[in-house]
């Protein structure tokens, strides 16, 4: 893959293993299209939601011996070169078959499940470019998470598809069989 430098003056060809080297505490990335983006990190509210879901959702998805879940520091490679990094992840297990535990590189291929948890340096374009993104690489379920307007936002297809608020199920559908959560879960307020 050949990447642009900061300095624009000379281009770099990076390997999946000089990615994952790349990322730190400060710092996680993405490949989009031949340009390193620096994720940055999101804040304390973005990760206790993403914990959340990945505690309710993981606990299901390892009961049920669903597939694998994954966290925000798993890199799917998608079709067309980019690296891209869902702030939480699911594959379903007939895609895992043959392997006997997760590959230790970037996952070849989207996740059947990507959750986008909106933070404050988020942009609407760069959160729709990776939702079509996820979709051209045969995703078949997007959640965006909207923390401050406390919403989900499900997707089908690049378009959403419905708006789940505090009150509603989130449901994993037909790509997590029977798996529920009331919405309010991720956004309650503290009881302690």
């Amino acid at each position: 893959m050949t990447v642009t430098t900061e300095n624009n003056t000379e281009k770099k060809t990076w390997t999946d293993a000089e990615l994952m080297a790349l990322s730190s505490q400060e710092h996680r990335y993405e490949l989009v299209n031949n340009e390193l983006v620096d994720m940055g990190l999101a804040g304390a509210e973005h990760g206790y939601i993403a914990c959340i879901l990945t505690i309710v959702l993981g606990g299901y998805i390892r009961q049920n011996k669903l597939g694998m879940i994954c966290d925000s520091s798993t890199a799917f490679a998608l079709n067309n070169g980019n690296r891209r990094s869902p702030d939480v992840s699911f594959v379903r297990r007939e895609r895992l078959q043959g392997l006997k535990r997760p590959p230790q590189g970037f996952f070849s291929g989207s996740p059947d499940l990507a959750v986008e948890i909106l933070s404050p340096s988020n942009t609407i374009a760069e959160i729709h470019d990776k939702i079509v993104e996820y979709f051209a690489n045969d995703t078949q379920l997007v959640w965006l998470i909207h923390p401050d307007e406390k919403y989900i936002l499900v997707y089908r297809s690049p378009q959403p598809e419905k708006l789940l608020k505090s009150t509603d199920m989130l449901t994993g559908e037909d790509v997590i069989p029977g798996f529920t959560m009331p919405v309010a879960d991720l956004f309650a307020e503290w009881d302690f």
